[in-house]
């Protein structure tokens, strides 16, 4: 049986206090509903995800601090700072149609209409106007480009098909 890994929503930032408490940075749209799901996991670069639950949390700043329980010391805390907070992707909410996780989005092959291959997705970006498709070209781009940067918007995203792990795009290829 193949055991769900958590998917990083988060992350541990400084101690706060001498009780126990730590930053959160959230990676959510909605910064505060990273407290609605439980279990946590955490994990440091590299290890292995561990269980933790958070007995308490509160706004701080422009920010959020919380209380891993059972962790009732600044030094104890300390071990947690810099540690990933994730999630299982089953306690996130369906999406509604059409809509897609930037998770769902890594990976996939990029082809614009007349059939050239555009690269892989290799990262998304917030730019304010819109999201941004990171796409990392093959290596025998027939352009010599390495990266193309395509907006994630309706007229340029023509079709995402998960199945096919494949994105239609309208866009030259030598943009």
């Amino acid at each position: 049986m193949e055991v769900e890994k958590p998917e990083v929503m988060g992350k541990f930032g400084a101690v706060y206090g001498i009780r126990g408490w730590l930053k959160v940075y959230s990676y959510t749209d909605d910064p505060e509903s990273l407290f609605t799901y439980t279990p946590w996991f955490c994990r440091a670069p590299g290890s292995d995800w561990r269980e933790i639950s958070i007995s308490e949390y509160k706004r701080h700043g422009d920010g959020f601090i919380a209380k891993i329980a059972d962790v009732d010391v600044r030094e104890e805390a300390q071990l947690y700072t810099g540690m990933e907070v994730g999630i299982k992707g089953s306690s996130l909410p369906e999406l509604p149609e059409g809509e897609y996780r930037w998770r769902d989005l890594i990976g996939l092959r990029v082809v614009n209409l007349q059939g050239y291959s555009m690269g892989t997705v290799k990262s998304l970006m917030e730019t304010g106007a819109n999201d941004v498709l990171v796409v990392k070209a093959d290596i025998n781009d027939q352009y010599d480009i390495r990266e193309r940067l395509l907006p994630y918007i309706d007229n340029v995203v023509q079709e995402v098909d998960l199945e096919q792990k494949l994105i239609r795009v309208d866009w030259e290829p030598d943009f």
